[in-house]
C-alpha cells in the first residue's frame, strides 16, 4: 500500500490566480457568503406579517448571525413608517390603572408640552381668577348674605327675649340668657332676692328662649353647607369659563384624537373637583421660587403631578421602524417596570414613574435578543412568550405575574404590541426548544439555519478575498498582499478540517486578522504579508498548547510509554483529539490486548470500570461482530480477549480508535508483531471497511510532533481512513516531512489494507476451497483460533469426566465444543 502524494496532504490557494496585487484593489463585499439559505429564511421572517412568523437564527457564535439579521432588519425597517408614541395619563376615576394614549409619530412629546402649559396656565389664570376683585366681591356678597342670615335670626331671638325682660348674652361657655330689670342685667343676689313664683317665671322663659336658640344653632351647620355649595358654584363657575377656554383651544388642537379629548374633558371634571389644590400649588410654588433646590423636590409632592403625562415611547426623532438589540434581556427590561419613590418614610409610585421596556421602543419594528440570555434570567422567557402570544405589553412585577402578593400596586393598561423578535442561539438550543416547549413552534416558525461552513471552489475563494478586504476596511486594519490572502484562505480550510471547504465562522477570520495587523506592526511591515499570517497563527497555538506539550513531555520522558519505534505484539499506537477550549491537539494512546481461552466475547476493560462511553461500547461489539462473521461461521470461538488503553485515567468515548483495536486482537490472536513506528485512527463497521473520523489533521500532527521530538526514522507515519483524505490540511513542516520522505501518511479503506502495513505481511483472500494462503495475517490468526478450539476441546473433555468420576454429572456447558469442516491444508 503506498502512502499518500504530498499534492494530497494540503490543498494551497495559489496567491498568483488572483488578478489583484492586495486588498486595496479588491471591492467590499455586499453578500455572505454560502449563506443562502438562513438570508432567504430572514428576507422571509421580516417581511411575514402574520402572527408567529418570528426568527430563530440557529448556528454556532462567529457566523455574522447578527450582522446579516440586523442588515436584513434594517434594509425593511426603512422603508416602514415609524411606529406611534405611547403615553400614560392619569385614570382620574381608577387611579391604579393609568390609561395609555396611542399618539402619532412625533405628537406624543407635543403634547406633553401641549399639556404641562395647559396646567401651568390653568394654575395661573384661576389664581388670577380667584384672586380678581370681581371674584372677591361675588364671594364677600355670598358669605354676607349668609352672615346677614344669621344676625337676623339672632337679632329677633334677642327681641323676644327682651319683651321677656332677658338678655343673650356671649360668655366664654357659649350663648347663655340672664334677666334684666330697667334693662340692666340683674345680678345674681338681686335675683336671689326676687320673690319665688318670679324666679319660677324667669326660669320658664330662660328654658323657653334657650330652645328657641338651640333651634338656631342647629341650623348653623345646614347654613354652613349652603354657603360651602354656593362657594363652591360660584368657583365652578369662575373656573369654568377659565378652563373651558384653555382646554377648548387644546382640544381643538387635537380633535382627531378621541381618547385625547375624553382625557382632557376627565382633566377639566377633576379640575373642577380640586379647584383647592391649584390654589395650595401656586402657594408652594411662590415659596420655592427662591431656588433653594426644593423646586423638583415640591413639584413631586405637587398635587397637580396627576395632570402631567409620562412621555413612554417617543418616536419623533426616529426613521423607519425601530430595531433594537438587547443586551441584558431580564424581565425588567422587556416588559417595563414600575418604578417608586421615597415620600415620608414610605415607598409610593403613581403613573408617571412606569418605566418603558425593550419591547416598548421596539415596538412597530425589530427586536433582536440572544435567546440563551432571556431563557436564563428569570421569568424572561415566559414574559416574552405571553407578549407574543396576546399580543399586548402588559407592564407586572414578577410576583404580580406570578399571583405572589396581594399589596396595592399599579396595574397600567396593556398596550398592543406589533413586533418581529428575532433571537440567536445555536442549533442545540434550538432543538431543545422545539422539542420541550410547547409554545416555541407557535411563536417562532421562520428557522434561519447558518452553515458553519462553505463550499471552496474558485469563485468562493475570489469571494473570499473580497471578504477579507471588507473586514479590512471596517476593523481599519493594513491591507493583506495576495500571498497573505491566500494564507488566509488556507488557514479558513483548516479550520474546519477539509481541503474542499472554507469556514465560515468570519469571527475568527477577524481575528486573526487583527493579531496579523499587530505583528506587522510590530515589524514597520505596510501590508499583511504571509508571514504576519503564519505568526498570528503560531502565537494563537502557543498561547494554548502548553497542555499539550506537558503531555509530549510525559510520553519524552517516558513516564507516558508510547513506543515510535520497533515490533510488538498486541500493543498498538491509537489516536484521539484532547479538546481544551477552542485548542483541539492530537494525542498516541497505547492500545494493548491480551487473549485466554474462553467463550468468544471481547471485554472492554475501560466499560467494566465505566470509563467507555457509549460509543466507544458501540464499536467494541462490532469488532466481536466482525470476528465472529470472518472466523466462526462453522464454529464459535472458544477465546476471550481484552482491550484497554493503557494509562488512560479519564474516560473514552468515540470510535475512530475501533479499527486500532481490531488490528491489535488480530496482533494477540495471530500473535504477529505490529510496527509501533505507525499509529492507526479510523473506526470500521462489521464488514471491515475503515469509516471516517474527526480531528484526522490534529492527529496526524500530534504523533508526527511525537516523532519529530525522538527523531524522524523515515518508516513512522499514520494509517487513516481513505474516506479522510479530503479532509487533510496539514501543517506545512508535517508536508515537507513527508515530502522527504520522512514520514508517511497511508490510507486505507479497509482492515485487511491495514493490517498489511502494519506488520508487513498480507491479509489475505480464502481460496475457492474457503482457506487462506498460509502466510498470511488471517491465516495465523484461524490458526490460532483453531489451536485454542483444540485446548478448548480437551480442557472440556477432561473436566466432563472429572465431574463423572465424581459423581456429579455433567452440565449443559460442560459439553465440549466439536470442531467442524477443520482443515489446515
Amino acid at each position: 500500500m503506498k502512502p499518500l502524494p504530498v499534492e494530497e496532504l494540503r490543498r494551497c490557494c495559489d496567491p498568483d490566480r488572483f488578478s489583484f496585487d492586495t486588498t486595496a484593489d479588491l471591492p467590499e463585499l455586499d453578500l455572505t457568503i454560502g449563506q443562502e439559505r438562513p438570508t432567504s429564511a430572514i428576507r422571509f421572517g421580516v417581511r411575514m406579517e402574520r402572527q408567529g412568523y418570528n426568527i430563530f437564527a440557529l448556528g454556532p457564535a462567529g457566523l455574522g448571525k447578527y450582522t446579516l439579521v440586523r442588515k436584513a432588519a434594517e434594509e425593511r425597517a426603512a422603508t416602514e413608517v415609524p411606529p406611534s408614541d405611547w403615553c400614560y395619563v392619569n385614570n382620574f376615576e381608577q387611579p391604579y390603572r393609568p390609561k395609555a394614549l396611542r399618539l402619532p409619530t412625533g405628537l406624543g412629546r407635543e403634547f406633553k408640552r401641549d399639556v404641562e402649559r395647559l396646567v401651568d396656565d390653568m394654575q395661573n389664570a384661576l389664581s388670577a381668577a380667584f384672586e380678581s376683585e370681581e371674584y372677591q366681591a361675588r364671594r364677600r356678597a355670598v358669605e354676607g348674605e349668609f352672615q346677614d342670615q344669621q344676625q337676623a335670626s339672632l337679632m329677633q331671638l334677642q327681641e323676644e327675649a327682651r319683651q321677656r325682660s332677658l338678655a343673650l348674652l356671649r360668655t366664654p361657655a357659649g350663648l347663655a340668657f340672664a334677666p334684666t330689670k330697667d334693662g340692666n342685667v340683674l345680678p345674681p343676689e338681686e335675683y336671689e332676692k326676687l320673690p319665688e313664683e318670679d324666679q319660677h317665671r324667669i326660669q320658664a322663659d330662660v328654658e323657653v328662649m334657650q330652645e328657641q336658640l338651640q333651634k338656631i344653632l342647629a341650623q348653623a351647620p345646614r347654613w354652613e353647607r349652603e354657603l360651602r355649595h354656593r362657594l363652591r358654584d360660584l368657583n365652578r363657575e369662575v373656573a369654568g369659563v377659565v378652563l373651558a377656554d384653555l382646554i377648548e383651544e387644546l382640544a381643538a388642537k387635537y380633535k382627531e384624537l378621541p381618547d385625547v379629548l375624553a382625557h382632557l374633558e376627565a382633566v377639566q371634571r377633576d379640575v373642577n373637583e380640586h379647584l383647592g389644590d391649584f390654589l395650595i400649588a401656586s402657594e408652594k410654588r411662590h415659596e420655592t421660587a427662591d431656588g433653594d433646590g426644593s423646586a423638583a423636590f415640591a413639584e413631586r409632592l405637587s398635587p397637580l403631578r396627576r395632570y402631567q403625562v409620562n412621555l413612554l415611547i417617543d418616536s419623533a426623532d426616529i426613521t423607519g421602524a425601530p430595531v433594537i438589540y438587547e443586551s441584558n434581556p431580564i424581565y425588567l427590561n422587556l416588559t417595563g417596570r414600575v418604578e417608586q419613590m421615597a415620600q415620608m418614610g414610605a415607598l409610593v409610585t403613581d403613573f408617571m414613574l412606569i418605566k418603558p421596556g425593550t419591547l416598548h421602543r421596539a415596538n412597530g419594528g425589530y427586536l433582536i435578543l440572544d435567546a440563551l440570555k432571556v431563557l436564563v434570567n428569570p421569568y424572561a422567557w415566559e414574559g416574552l412568550k405571553r407578549a407574543l402570544q396576546f399580543g399586548e405589553i402588559r407592564i407586572e412585577s414578577a410576583v404580580q405575574m406570578l399571583s405572589l402578593t396581594s399589596t396595592i400596586s399599579l396595574e397600567p393598561e396593556p398596550i398592543p404590541l406589533d413586533i418581529k423578535v428575532v433571537l440567536l442561539g445555536d442549533r442545540m438550543l434550538y432543538y431543545l426548544l422545539s422539542n420541550a416547549d410547547p409554545d416555541f413552534n407557535e411563536l417562532f416558525k421562520v428557522a434561519a439555519d447558518f452553515a458553519n461552513e462553505i463550499e471552496r471552489t474558485e469563485e468562493t475563494q475570489e469571494m473570499y478575498a473580497q471578504l477579507i478586504a471588507t473586514i479590512v476596511r471596517k476593523e481599519k486594519l493594513r491591507h493583506l498582499d495576495r500571498q497573505a490572502v491566500a494564507a488566509v484562505i488556507d488557514h479558513a480550510a483548516r479550520l474546519v478540517s477539509d481541503s474542499e471547504r472554507l469556514t465560515a465562522q468570519i469571527q475568527a477570520i477577524v481575528d486573526l486578522l487583527g493579531e496579523a495587523n499587530y505583528w506587522a506592526e510590530e515589524t514597520g511591515a505596510d501590508l499583511i504579508r504571509a508571514e504576519h499570517i503564519q505568526q498570528a497563527i503560531d502565537a494563537q497555538i502557543f498561547r494554548l498548547d502548553r497542555v499539550a506539550r506537558l503531555i509530549q513531555e510525559q510520553v519524552l520522558r517516558n513516564t507516558v510509554h508510547i513506543d515510535t519505534r520497533g515490533e510488538v505484539i498486541g500493543q498498538i499506537n491509537g489516536l484521539s483529539v484532547l479538546q481544551l477550549g477552542n485548542y483541539p491537539s492530537g494525542q498516541a494512546s497505547r492500545i494493548t490486548a491480551s487473549v485466554r481461552m474462553g467463550r468468544g466475547d471481547v471485554v472492554n476493560i475501560e466499560r467494566e470500570v465505566n470509563m467507555s462511553g457509549p460509543i466507544h461500547s458501540k464499536g467494541v461489539l462490532i469488532l466481536a461482530s466482525f470476528l465472529n462473521a470472518r472466523y466462526a461461521i462453522d464454529r464459535p470461538l472458544a477465546l476471550s480477549a481484552s482491550l484497554v488503553f493503557e494509562q488512560s485515567y479519564g474516560g473514552v468515548d468515540g470510535d475512530s480508535a475501533s479499527s486500532a483495536e481490531l488490528y491489535v486482537l488480530f496482533s494477540a490472536i495471530g500473535r504477529i508483531p505490529i510496527k509501533q513506528s505507525l499509529a492507526v485512527t479510523g473506526s470500521v463497521d462489521q464488514h471491515g471497511r475503515v469509516q471516517a473520523i474527526g480531528g484526522v489533521n490534529e492527529k496526524i500532527e500530534g504523533f508526527f510532533d511525537l516523532c519529530k521530538a525522538r527523531g524522524l526514522t523515515g518508516d513512522q507515519g499514520v494509517i487513516i481512513p481513505a474516506t479522510n483524505v479530503k479532509n487533510l490540511m496539514l501543517r506545512q513542516d508535517v508536508v515537507d516531512a513527508v515530502a522527504e520522505g520522512k514520514f508517511h501518511i497511508y490510507p486505507v479503506e479497509h482492515v485487511d489494507q491495514g493490517i498489511e502495513i502494519l506488520t508487513g505481511i498480507p491479509a489475505g483472500e480464502r481460496n475457492r476451497r474457503g482457506l487462506y494462503p498460509r502466510t498470511s495475517v488471517n491465516r495465523m490468526v484461524e490458526d490460532r483460533l483453531a489451536d485454542i478450539m483444540k485446548k478448548r476441546q480437551k480442557y472440556d473433555e477432561q473436566t466432563r469426566r472429572s465431574r463423572r468420576g465424581s459423581g456429579l454429572g455433567g452440565k449443559e456447558d460442560d459439553k465440549p465444543v466439536t470442531p467442524q469442516g477443520e482443515d489446515h491444508g
